[in-house]
C-alpha cells in the first residue's frame, strides 16, 4: 500500500503519463518489494536487528525530503521537472524508503516454514500492479485537479513517512 500511494503520487505529478511511467513505478516498487524479502531472509536476524532501530527513521527521512522537494517543485519548479521524477536516482529512493520493512519481514520469514522464493515473487507482483494502476489514477485524477497537484503528491510522501515514524514508535 505504501507503493500504491507513492505511485499515485507519481501519477498526481506527471502531467502526460506514458505506459512506461506506469511500467518503470511497477518494476521499481514491485523489484524491491520482492527483493528485500530476499535479503532480509538471507542476512539473518542479527543484521536487521540493528537496522530496526532506524528503519522507520530512514523512511521518514527519505519520504519528507521527497516529498518537501516535489512540493517546492510543484509551487516553484517548472513542469518539465516534474516529469523527470520517474528518473533513475529519484525511483531508487523511493524504491529503497518504501521497502526497508520488507527486509525486517524477510527476517521473520527465515524462522518461519515459508517458501521465500513464492513469497517474495507474490509481494513483487502486487505491488507491481498496484503500482500502476496507482500512476494511471494519480494521473487521472491530476488532470482533474490541475498543475499545481504536485502539493498533493508531496504531502501524500510526507503523510506516509509520518504513518511509517508512527507506526514504528507506537510498537517500540
Amino acid at each position: 500500500m505504501d507503493a500504491f500511494a507513492i505511485s499515485l503520487g507519481k501519477g498526481l505529478t506527471a502531467r502526460h503519463v506514458a505506459l512506461r511511467h506506469a511500467l518503470t513505478a511497477g518494476a521499481w516498487f514491485g523489484g524491491f518489494q520482492a527483493l528485500m524479502p530476499l535479503v532480509g531472509y538471507a542476512l539473518g536476524y542479527s543484521f536487521t536487528e540493528s537496522v530496526a532501530n532506524i528503519d522507520h527513521w530512514i523512511a521518514f527521512g527519505l519520504l519528507l525530503l521527497i516529498g518537501l522537494n516535489m512540493i517546492r517543485e510543484a509551487l516553484w519548479g517548472d513542469d518539465e521537472a516534474q516529469d523527470a521524477d520517474f528518473g533513475f536516482r529519484v525511483m531508487f529512493v523511493m524504491a529503497v524508503a518504501t521497502s526497508i520493512d520488507a527486509l525486517a519481514i524477510g527476517v521473520t520469514m527465515a524462522f518461519l516454514n515459508v517458501n521465500i522464493l513464492l513469497a517474495a515473487t507474490v509481494i513483487g507482483v502486487v505491488t507491481f500492479v498496484l503500482s500502476v494502476v496507482g500512476v494511471y489514477l494519480g494521473s487521472h485524477i491530476g488532470d482533474k485537479l490541475g498543475s499545481r497537484v504536485g502539493v498533493l503528491g508531496g504531502v501524500i510522501l510526507i503523510a506516509l513517512g509520518v504513518k511509517i515514524l508512527i507506526e514504528h514508535l507506537s510498537t517500540t
